[in-house]
């Protein structure tokens, strides 16, 4: 069945990231768009860390966004991904980079040796695998002693008030009826849903911000910094997904610190919430 749960994964889910991605390569992101969001997703990575020709993972890889800053600054990355559509994006995205190495598995199949790797990193991928505590635990097992794994899993809004919360799980009936559409209505629906709503918020949220307001409890008001692409593509994220799991900053350290990681340091900062933590 399209939806069976096997080896860790939802099969409807990779199958959706696989159409996203082959539609929202990230070709048209724009470049300093797209620094700006490495740093804020790598904000609290220590890079001092890794040795000089290191080795690490990308746990999902996705489309390569992330993958083709960081290659820049490692010596071999491995982008894994449980989606071949989604593969056959990074390798378009990363063939500039010959020391990068590409294969479709789950995190629970990952295919290089326990305690290899100098570095891994899973943004926004772990809260859409079953067992997101599995999945962490066999990314850290891959790690050697002493190696940094970055997180970016969907908080539960603990930093937010009540009735922002109200709001998300008003949009999360509208997501449990979008996801099961096929994808070109999907599409259009999301970009619907970002032309209509991420828009006009993101817009109000840099207005005030601009006027010296407070905007971090406004819905979206993250997005002020975003361009239309990335709200299409985000919007298609958030909305046109089977499986999505939240947790608190508080979840979130304690599934690592189970998983074998410590001297856990979170970003203050949106997106919520990063976390890295050190291999024991």
């Amino acid at each position: 069945m399209a939806d069976k749960v096997t080896d860790n994964i939802d099969r409807e889910t990779v199958r959706g990231f696989g159409e996203e991605w082959s539609h929202f390569d990230q070709s048209s992101l724009p470049p300093q768009e797209h620094q700006e969001q490495f740093d804020r997703y790598f904000k609290v990575f220590p890079w001092e860390k890794l040795p000089a020709t290191s080795t690490g993972f990308d746990m999902g890889c996705g489309s390569g966004r992330w993958a083709r800053k960081v290659a820049e600054h490692v010596g071999i990355l491995h982008c894994v991904d449980a989606s071949a559509p989604a593969l056959e994006v990074t390798k378009r995205a990363l063939k500039a980079f010959p020391q990068t190495q590409f294969h479709c598995a789950s995190a629970d199949h990952l295919p290089f040796e326990d305690n290899s790797q100098d570095f891994g990193y899973s943004l926004g991928v772990l809260h859409h695998i079953p067992d997101t505590q599995n999945a962490l635990n066999s990314c850290v097992k891959k790690l050697k002693k002493g190696a940094p794994f970055l997180v970016y899993i969907y908080y539960a809004f603990d930093s937010k008030p009540w009735w922002f919360k109200a709001v998300w799980r008003l949009s999360d009936i509208l997501r449990r009826g979008i996801y099961r559409l096929p994808f070109f209505l999907r599409r259009q629906v999301t970009n619907i849903i970002a032309a209509l709503i991420y828009w006009p918020l993101a817009r109000l949220s840099g207005i005030m911000a601009k006027l010296g307001l407070t905007v971090d409890n406004l819905p979206l008001s993250q997005y002020r910094h975003h361009s239309f692409y990335t709200m299409r593509t985000d919007a298609l994220d958030r909305f046109g997904t089977k499986l999505e799991q939240r947790f608190t900053l508080a979840q979130i350290k304690s599934m690592m610190t189970a998983a074998g990681l410590k001297d856990l340091v979170h970003s203050p900062e949106a997106p919520f919430w990063c976390v890295c933590g050190i291999k024991e």
